[in-house]
């Protein structure tokens, strides 16, 4: 049997060549990632992306610039603190996520052929639990 290490390193591996087979040339991973997470959240600081991303704000800054000039997001003042910038996605960044998602209902596809329901809402428990578990651990070194 396989290690868990073993395990997780190849699913990666597979989703990676999933998002490669379904991702615009046009965009690279990290860009891809920050309009996802607009889309999830409607509107960020770059401080809370930067942090939600595991990247350096000197990173997330180059990558918002290339999206803003790309027309994919918009930025303004924030309200609470007007020395940072509020990070929207606009219509056309909406537009191209919805045409990669049409490809990443292919996971969706394969999963349900492959697993019962009962498997299904096992993996979605494991997969939320570990991905949260991930999350938390870089917010908190990030405190």
């Amino acid at each position: 049997m396989d290690s868990i290490n073993d395990v997780l390193i190849n699913l990666q591996c597979e989703l990676v060549a999933e998002r490669n087979r379904v991702n615009p040339k046009e965009i690279n991973w990290l860009q891809y990632d920050i309009l996802h997470l607009l889309s999830q959240q409607k509107w960020q600081l770059p401080s809370e992306m930067s942090t939600s991303l595991g990247i350096s704000r000197t990173k997330l800054s180059k990558a918002l610039k290339v999206l803003k000039q790309m027309g994919y997001i918009t930025q303004k003042p924030s309200e609470m603190d007007g020395r940072e910038l509020v990070t929207l996605l606009t219509d056309a960044g909406q537009e191209l996520l919805d045409g990669v998602e049409i490809g990443h209902n292919h996971l969706s596809v394969v999963a349900s052929k492959l697993f019962t329901e009962e498997e299904q809402t096992q993996l979605a428990k494991l997969v939320n639990q570990l991905s949260n578990a991930l999350r938390s651990e870089r917010m908190r070194v990030h405190e």
